[in-house]
């Protein structure tokens, strides 16, 4: 068994990944910790083989876990997970040592798909000897293979949801429902609240009922401010 340790400051968060990774033959959930420090020492008091790790935590950033951890000469390896998508931290990733990356939101698809890709590579560093070029490239090559599927439900492009998911942010705790989404970022009213309806799903977004107006209460939709961009800090 894979023995895994979430990294992930938001409850609701940790609670997915831990149930996605359960779900998945060959891994267990040894562990889950709240921010960096606590990472670190669990790190440090048992044997762990993968950390997902979130970037954002709410004492110091995940890439400075993951920098101390192999400064420490840990070589636990790391899946990053995070909604930040600017080229740089996926470069310090990568440079400190990372073993993939996981962009949120995602589904349990994606996090299964990552997983068996990790648990592939393991079972070849575990087939005997690297002896020749070949053996090297074919090892890092598993890792690198292509996902083919983004782990969203069909119908839901990552161009559109990052626009609805910027719509939502931007919008702060005032909410918006799905004709002032679709408006925003120039959709159908059906299309916006199919991606609404996605992001509150996932945690990711709240719904709540505005009222007032000559008509029917109406839902709107409110980026969930913990531990997520909008709220205390990017996530």
């Amino acid at each position: 068994m894979i023995r895994t340790l979430i990294v992930e400051d938001d409850p609701i968060a940790a609670a997915a990944h831990a149930s996605y990774v359960g779900r998945v033959r060959g891994f267990e959930v040894v562990g889950s910790a709240g921010s960096g420090t606590e990472a670190l020492r669990m790190l440090a008091d048992r044997t762990i083989d993968l950390v997902l790790l979130d970037v954002n935590l709410p004492d110091t950033s995940g890439l400075e876990v993951l920098r101390r951890l192999r400064a420490a000469g840990h070589t636990t390896d790391v899946i990053m997970v995070t909604r930040a998508r600017d080229l740089a931290v996926v470069q310090a990733a990568i440079s400190f040592g990372a073993t993939q990356y996981l962009v949120k939101p995602f589904t349990f698809s994606a996090v299964r798909a990552k997983l068996e890709v990790y648990l592939d590579y393991r079972s070849r560093l575990g087939a005997g000897p690297v002896v020749v070029q070949e053996d090297v490239d074919d090892l890092f090559g598993t890792l690198r293979a292509p996902v083919e599927s983004s782990g969203l439900p069909k119908g839901v492009s990552r161009e559109s949801l990052d626009a609805v998911v910027r719509t939502l942010t931007d919008a702060g705790a005032a909410g918006l429902t799905a004709v002032e989404v679709a408006d925003a970022v120039g959709a159908s009213r059906v299309t916006a609240r199919r991606y609404l309806e996605y992001l509150a799903e996932t945690g990711l977004a709240e719904r709540h009922v505005r009222y007032g107006g000559a008509g029917r209460p109406q839902v709107e939709y409110r980026w969930r401010a913990t531990g997520v961009p909008g709220g205390r800090a990017a996530h």
